[in-house]
């Protein structure tokens, strides 16, 4: 067994081997970019080396960096983690040329299996079934659109990136450009497949673990059918699809996949199933690394996969076989994103101000987040895993509801409602899942209103903020109160929070009997108290208990029940502003923070409505900004390659009658 074993990854993956390693005793090395000098897992650690600069290419994909950094410290073992370096065959081999042992398949496997065309051939002959589809040199314009509707992915790395759907021939060509730019971001390689896609399909993926010494073995299923831009966001074990006939059918051919490449270690074979009839299932592909999903097979076996990967790349063999694994009760998973549902999923960014983790029986955090972490673009935007378990489906689904509810992030953006919502949905109750119905029922999923209340108890806090203590009041003109010669008068202030602003007016003092009215409302009594990060809003006669924290630019952001508010404060001026430049001004400005990779248009150029004018990529997701009305372009200030934050003026659209272009 190692001594020492170097973590060649970041955030909560790392953080979960960082444990596992000294439950069995074996010290612990991290690494990490600038960008997370502070982040938890090189606090965890008992070692932390630098790599260098925040991207991820100059760090984390850096391979001489971090096999110095393993000499260095005198580590025994590489574990990849998911993402990064984690399937790619060169640094595997880099790690046994340094005398290392790389954490996971052979070479040869992660070669096999890591090129998805090379992976469908090789399953194919070893008779698994697998999706009908073109690749490689073949995929031309003219034979693509022969398969419509069509799936088109990269062939060299997975985790939805670059995947696009295909259902209409003008759509082809920009599909093709955008997943062969996307796939040459992340992966470094171009190359493309196209499969048929099925319809209402789900995602059913196969965990596979094998050992040295001839044994391999499936440890159940899990469904991931929850999806959306193909990226999984909620993951349970296991499926309410299959029976046990079924899980064993599918268990054999993932099985013989991973022996068709000599596999070794913990693997993921992916399954595209027929909803219709669950005896028709697909190889999709098969990754050569630990799953984020992986948690739920653990609550359900009872085993630590990431333990066993530790025991297998030292030689041992598996402790148990195939009739020795059970699968007990049911765990599901949900995937906690720096994204904002309201505005089409895109990445968020900032500095958790406070944070709240649930905590329970049959609940698990898996988590890279601490107060104060800073939450840039530059990596993958999933900042937490929270499981649950239960004897059964439902149970299990209502302790994760529970947990989400139980969980706060101030000062980032996440998708913690989306995800409540997303687990009451009647469908997912009754387990009619596929991989579009998230699509399907965005509406519903994404509302996202802002009572009265919380406006009040934004408009208090301030006043409490700007409070002194009972015991240093001299002077009554010091109470925030309202108060003056011939009575009392209210307090405004103009708060903005999501889509709604409102006049909000406080009459009376924030910590006694106050009488708060917002907007057009009729006055209730409220005041507020304060303990740590929670805030206790008194509200017509209604206790209502809220996390809270003031950013740097005086914003005010409030959670409570996984749901989040961010309140600002609007001057005069600001709102004056507003209604003198209307949300039509046609200043174009980011819609996240992150890096221009094209701009397709130049200044004075006459454009159309929705037509694009640039693409930005940030956490590994691309977007497409486009001109919001028929104008012409000026003021064009970036180039490919520049970062930008979020909000930041691009350009602006003059409409042709203001610029005086088709015409008098």
């Amino acid at each position: 067994m190692f001594s020492k074993v170097l973590i060649a990854n970041r955030g909560e993956i790392a953080v979960h081997v960082i444990r596992t390693l000294r439950a069995l005793g074996i010290g612990s090395v991290a690494v990490y970019s600038d960008a997370d000098a502070g982040a938890r897992h090189v606090l965890e650690a008992d070692e932390a080396v630098r790599l260098g600069p925040a991207s991820a290419a100059e760090s984390y994909l850096n391979i001489e960096r971090i096999l110095t950094a393993a000499q260095q410290t005198g580590a025994q073992a590489v574990h990849p983690g998911y993402g990064f370096l984690s399937e790619n065959p060169e640094f595997a081999r880099a790690c046994t040329a340094a005398g290392l042992v790389f954490i996971g398949p052979p070479t040869s496997a992660i070669t096999a299996m890591g090129d998805k065309i090379r992976a469908k051939e090789t399953v194919a002959a070893a008779g698994v079934p697998v999706v009908p589809g073109i690749s490689g040199p073949e995929l031309t314009d003219e034979l693509a659109a022969s398969w419509f509707p069509l799936l088109i992915k990269p062939s060299a790395g997975g985790g939805g990136k670059g995947m696009r759907l295909v259902r209409r021939p003008e759509e082809l060509a920009d599909a093709l450009a955008g997943a062969r730019r996307e796939a040459r971001a992340s992966f470094g390689d171009d190359t493309l497949l196209a499969e048929r896609f099925i319809e209402r399909p789900r995602h059913i993926e196969i965990q596979v673990l094998a050992d040295q010494h001839g044994t391999t073995v499936h440890l159940g299923e899990r469904e991931c059918s929850l999806q959306r831009r193909h990226q999984k966001i909620i993951e349970e074990a296991p499926s309410p699809l299959l029976d046990p006939a079924r899980r064993a059918a599918m268990g054999e051919a993932a099985v013989q996949a991973a022996r068709s490449v000599g596999y070794t270690g913990a693997g993921t074979v992916e399954f595209i199933v027929s909803g219709e009839n669950p005896d028709e299932f697909y190889f999709m592909e098969m990754n050569t690394r630990l799953q984020v999903e992986h948690p739920v097979t653990e609550l359900v076996t009872g085993l630590d996969l990431v333990e066993l990967q530790i025991r297998v790349a030292a030689g041992e063999p598996l402790p148990f076989a195939q009739q020795d694994v059970r699968l007990t009760g049911h765990a599901v998973e949900a995937r906690v994103y720096a994204e904002d549902p309201a505005r089409g999923f895109l990445p968020t960014g900032g500095t958790v101000l406070a944070l709240r983790e649930p905590v329970g029986p049959h609940v698990r955090v898996d988590s890279g987040l601490a107060a104060g972490t800073r939450v840039g673009s530059d990596y993958d935007p999933m900042l937490a895993k929270i499981i649950a378990w239960g004897d059964d489906r439902g149970t299990a689904l209502r302790r994760l509801d529970g947990a989400l509810g139980d969980s706060a992030v101030l000062g980032v953006g996440t998708n913690l409602a989306f995800l409540r919502a997303l687990l009451v949905d009647p469908e997912v109750v009754a387990g009619r899942l596929d991989t579009g119905l998230v699509e399907r029922h965005l509406t519903e999923l994404t509302q996202d209103d802002v009572p009265d209340e919380v406006l009040a108890a934004a408009a208090l806090a301030r006043l409490l903020a700007l409070e002194p203590s009972d015991a240093a009041i001299v002077d009554p003109w010091e109470i925030p109160d309202g108060w003056r010669p011939g009575g009392q008068a209210p307090i405004r202030s103009r708060l903005s929070c999501g889509a709604r602003t409102e006049e909000v007016r406080v009459l009376g003092r924030a910590t006694s009997s106050a009488e708060v009215s917002v907007g057009e409302s009729a006055p209730v009594s409220a005041h507020v108290s304060v303990a740590g990060n929670a805030l206790i809003l008194t509200y017509g006669g209604r206790s209502i208990r809220y996390d809270h924290a003031f950013a740097e630019d005086g914003a005010l952001w409030l959670g409570r029940g996984g749901r989040t508010w961010t309140v600002h404060e609007k001057t005069a001026a600001a709102t004056g502003k507003q209604a003198a430049t209307g949300a039509g001004d046609g200043v174009v400005r980011s819609p996240m923070p992150g890096t221009v990779q094209t701009v397709s248009v130049t200044d004075g150029e006459q454009v159309k409505a929705g037509q694009p004018l640039l693409t930005i990529e940030a956490m590994k997701m691309e977007h497409t900004v486009t001109a919001p009305f028929d104008g012409v372009v000026s003021g064009l200030t970036v180039r490919p390659g520049q970062r930008v934050p979020m909000d930041e003026p691009l350009a602006t659209i003059s409409s042709s009658s203001i610029s005086g272009v088709g015409g008098q």
